[in-house]
């Protein structure tokens, strides 16, 4: 139903990634908006390998309406290994082809690239880095950007990751930690790796006894099968000033082979399979859960500018999609609720909702990650009397860095946004 509302609902979504590309999905869909997407790059970038997406991701992708154009490869059985000796410690659980929300793992770029063609012609602005948020009153905010332009609304969303500069306009003193992790990440050819005898091309995740791993997953649906995801990693990394930033930066093959050269010799053959220039590191940033997801009555934040957890759920792009779902049914839900009211009016009520529902699943996120200190402090280990047994112990149980067998964190990966709306809905009535 149209909106009441004396004007248009001006929204300027600040980022261009997964967050930003389903914030624009979903709110231009409803009427009576001026939504624009504002972008600090000169184009999409298509930085990074492969990303998981689970159930919860699979379903909000349903309501986007770009489930049939994100495909990607089972991630099980996630076998989990020994680096030194290629035992297996932990098989995964069974890949079940009859579950169409099954968790998978594909490349960054086709999720990019499919929702960025859902979004409507004309409406990302590249080259337009934010400068300044102003709160101007009834009128709105005032948003100025690095070139000289500027354009006022009634509502920004903060899509703009982890070092969100929206969130510092809410949050001047928020700061992120390094959390002493570092990875590698690049995209081998499968071609490259036929000639290897016996190298798994299911996800598989070697354990190297000093705060390392290595994660291997396919990133395409067989019979398409065309790449693998490489990805080493370093638990207990020190910082380098000026080297140490969340970013992908180039590094060289030697740089990166010469930390794993008394591993499985398949994966030693592997490593030297990767073509020179093609690896990318990232190192992990954390911060704590926000006081609110919304600042001003006119400020909001989804994706990882509202969560920093330092990637250790692996579901990032999903969350932001959920937050970019979620925002529009507020939207559209205090405006059913609201008919004559001005836009100021409609955002502040739409804001308070979506902190209702989004804070406490981040604040569940995080206290879950506290809690996990013992086997984070276990894999960040460089010395052990019993590597193996070790190993096998803590694949015995579920945690981070450990097992992540059926039902884990299923308040996380299993659930269902489109069922929590529903819900929230109901519990409005009474």
């Amino acid at each position: 139903m149209p909106s009441a509302t004396s004007s248009k609902l001006r929204i300027a979504i600040i980022g261009a990634g997964p967050g930003g590309l389903s914030s624009a999905i979903a709110l231009s869909e409803l009427p009576d908006v001026d939504v624009r997407v504002y972008e600090k790059a000169g184009e999409l970038t298509e930085l990074g390998g492969g990303i998981s997406v689970n159930h919860n991701g699979l379903k909000v992708l349903e309501l986007l309406g770009l489930r049939d154009a994100v495909r990607g490869a089972s991630t099980n059985p996630m076998v989990q290994r020994n680096a030194y000796t290629g035992e297996i410690v932990d098989a995964g659980q069974p890949h079940d082809p009859s579950n169409v929300y099954e968790a998978r793992r594909i490349r960054r770029l086709v999720l990019q690239r499919a929702l960025a063609a859902r979004v409507p012609a004309n409406l990302v602005d590249f080259n337009k880095k934010l400068a300044s948020l102003e709160d101007i009153g009834a009128d709105g905010v005032r948003v100025v950007f690095e070139d000289g332009t500027e354009t006022t609304v009634d509502l920004v969303v903060g899509a703009d990751g982890i070092r969100s500069l929206v969130r510092k306009h809410m949050y001047p003193n928020y700061a992120l930690s390094y959390a002493r992790q570092v990875g590698w990440r690049t995209l081998i050819p499968i071609d490259r790796l036929k000639h290897v005898p016996d190298l798994p091309l299911t996800t598989t995740s070697w354990w190297y006894g000093k705060a390392m791993s290595f994660w291997l997953s396919p990133v395409n649906e067989p019979p398409n099968l065309s790449d693998l995801e490489f990805t080493a990693r370093v638990f207990n990394e020190p910082p380098i000033p000026g080297r140490t930033v969340s970013w992908g930066i180039n590094v060289s093959n030697g740089e990166v082979f010469s930390r794993f050269t008394d591993v499985d010799p398949r994966l030693v053959e592997a490593f030297k399979q990767v073509p020179e220039g093609s690896w990318r590191e990232f190192a992990s940033f954390e911060g704590p859960v926000v006081d609110s997801l919304s600042a001003w009555d006119k400020l909001a934040l989804v994706g990882d500018a509202s969560h920093p957890s330092a990637g250790g759920f692996g579901a990032g792009s999903s969350f932001a999609m959920e937050d970019s779902w979620i925002l529009a049914r507020t939207i559209e839900y205090t405006r059913s609720k609201l008919m004559s009211a001005e836009p100021a009016e409609i955002v502040a009520g739409a804001l308070k909702t979506f902190n209702t529902v989004r804070r406490p699943f981040y604040q569940a996120m995080w206290q879950f990650r506290q809690s996990q200190a013992k086997f984070l402090k276990e894999v960040g280990r460089k010395e052990y009397d019993d590597f193996d047994g070790d190993l096998r112990r803590r694949f015995a149980s579920d945690g981070l860095g450990a097992k992540r067998g059926k039902g884990f964190l299923s308040f996380v990966y299993d659930s269902d946004i489109g069922k929590a709306w529903s819900e929230f809905l109901e519990s409005d009535k009474t």
